[in-house]
């Protein structure tokens, strides 16, 4: 993409890959779609469903997939199931991208914690500069994945598809670490650090309750209960012994 003067207003347009105008509004709606999709919360992405994600009224959204849908990015019929197009699938990779390496630049080079870095990338991802992304990128030394876990797409928009196991799904007596995290509030991921928890940290489970499926676990000599929905939001994998 590419930015275009708009004459006589002094602002800018976004320009996409077929030369069609992309606001920041679009860009948003394209980005949640993916993120939908990626993290497989539903099986049919449905237009109240993304109006949770964008922040906006079910019939706010549907406005806006109606245009998306006349851009050719994206497939969408009333009261039906929305996908991305295989050029509005491109546009999002490239939000995702971007977002991901400021999310890494800001925690590794500015020493933001990990529950403050989304809200500021969310900002940085609608620079339009492809040098400056090419720069940042070699500048981090090429990352792959950002500071929660998630793979960052490459340049061509190639990213990790291999399915993660959550800790919900673990059996009693495993011993896994941490790799990621599928809520990245910044409340969650209070709660993970302020227990002592980080990307690497190894986890026992002692035990499964039955009646709640909240979990007793060890970390670091130190024993905890969490719920199940605490359990289904870290992405984990298994230490073999």
């Amino acid at each position: 993409m590419q930015l275009q003067n708009l004459p006589g207003k002094g602002t800018y347009k976004r320009i996409d890959m077929k030369g069609m105008e992309i606001t920041k509004k679009e860009e948003d709606y394209l980005k949640g779609l993916l993120h939908l999709k990626l993290k497989g919360d539903d099986e049919h992405i449905g237009t109240n469903r993304l109006a949770q994600i964008v922040g906006v009224a079910p019939a706010t959204a549907n406005s806006m997939l109606k245009k998306l849908k006349g851009k050719e990015w994206v497939e969408y019929e009333k009261y039906g199931a929305i996908d991305l197009t295989e050029q509005g699938e491109k546009i999002a990779l490239q939000m995702v991208r971007k977002h991901r390496l400021w999310e890494t630049f800001l925690y590794d080079k500015l020493g933001f914690s990990w529950d403050e870095v989304h809200a500021v990338a969310e900002q940085l991802e609608h620079v339009r500069s492809e040098k400056l992304i090419r720069k940042l990128d070699e500048f981090l030394g090429f990352p792959e994945v950002d500071p929660h876990g998630d793979p960052i797409p490459g340049a061509d928009g190639d990213y990790d598809h291999s399915v993660k196991n959550t800790l919900a799904e673990m059996k009693v007596g495993s011993r896994v670490k941490i790799i990621s995290v599928r809520d990245t509030s910044p409340s969650f991921l209070q709660y993970v650090s302020e227990m002592g928890m980080d990307l690497e940290t190894q986890i026992e489970i002692l035990d499964r309750k039955t009646f709640d499926n909240s979990l007793h676990i060890r970390v670091e000599g130190k024993d905890h209960t969490v719920s199940e929905k605490f359990s289904k939001n870290l992405y984990v994998e298994k230490i073999e012994n």
